[in-house]
């Protein structure tokens, strides 16, 4: 099993996904816990990179499709959103 702290602003560090079957524990700011699937926190970290690249103007794919001369300095989240009682 995996723990994870959520921070003072409320995400996880989280830059990839985990295996599906995997628990994960998610020790909350408030004091309480939370036992998760490594699936439930991967829809979490899809909807945050969507979001993510929405806002920045990126397709689906983490392209930046503006005209040449712009750079992208990046197209990944690193911290995920989390609450007691999401997902499952």
């Amino acid at each position: 099993m995996i723990t994870l702290h959520q921070d003072a602003e409320g995400f996880i560090r989280m830059s990839r996904h985990y295996p599906a079957s995997v628990r994960i524990r998610i020790l909350f700011t408030d004091g309480s816990a939370g036992e998760f699937s490594g699936r439930t926190l991967n829809n979490a970290y899809d909807a945050a990179l969507a979001e993510f690249r929405a806002k920045n103007g990126l397709d689906a794919r983490g392209f930046n499709r503006a005209p040449a001369g712009r750079t992208n300095s990046g197209n990944t989240v690193d911290y995920v959103p989390v609450h007691p009682g999401m997902g499952e």
